[in-house]
């Protein structure tokens, strides 16, 4: 997938996976994590997502990544927030309190870029790309995070055969070999959601599973 995909999403507005309140899996699973009050919680493609609010509000630094500059003005623009912003490497870096974001294409982040970060939070990343792309992602990450970071992963499980994505479907036995054996993987929850889905209902999907995983960095 192109570049090209997101920035045209972004311009017809068509944002669909935006959700307009913040996850309640993030409210919910959030706290039991134990990660350090004050830590930086990286969030890949983190659009213009309320959840970054929530991490900042709740005693988190955020380090969010989103590739679209569309989408980082407008998550400040309706924070009401002006953002400080400079060029830092491929990032141009928008910061206001404890929310920075940089827009730029995720494999550029270094080792370096997410050094601070104790956190990750993936909801919308990891289901965003395609198989290739996927695993490049999940080896970068796995790559450049430091051990001991936690965080909650969520992904859709459904038949891809009976719509296209994205979102994509992500089954349980590819997110275990993605992530093993960097990563401990615990799964929280898996509920079948479609019936609140009226994109995958309309597609013809005929089951959707939401799983949430608990991630810890081993190395």
């Amino acid at each position: 997938m192109q570049p090209e995909f997101w920035h045209d999403r972004w311009d017809r507005n068509q944002i669909g996976f935006h959700l307009s309140q913040v996850n309640p899996y993030l409210q919910r699973l959030w706290p039991a994590l134990g990660v350090e009050e004050g830590g930086r919680v990286l969030v890949p493609l983190c659009g213009k997502s309320l959840d970054m609010s929530w991490l900042a509000a709740n005693g988190h630094e955020v380090l969010g990544v989103e590739l679209t500059q569309t989408a980082v003005e407008q998550f400040f623009s309706e924070q009401q927030v002006e953002p400080q912003v400079r060029q830092q490497g491929a990032f141009k870096v928008y910061e206001a309190g404890p929310v920075k974001i940089l827009c730029g294409d995720v494999f550029a982040l270094t080792q370096a870029d997410v050094a601070s970060c104790v956190g990750l939070y993936d909801r919308a990343a990891t289901i965003a790309f395609p198989p290739e792309m996927r695993a490049a992602y999940a080896r970068h990450l796995s790559r450049i995070l430091p051990p001991g970071c936690r965080g909650l992963l969520i992904t859709l499980d459904y038949d891809q055969s009976q719509m296209n994505g994205p979102p994509f479907s992500v089954p349980d036995a590819e997110v275990q070999s993605l992530l093993s054996p960097a990563w401990a993987l615990e799964v929280l929850e898996q509920p079948d959601v479609l019936d609140q889905e009226w994109k995958f209902l309309k597609g013809g999907v005929t089951r959707l599973v939401e799983r949430v995983y608990r991630l810890s960095k081993i190395a």
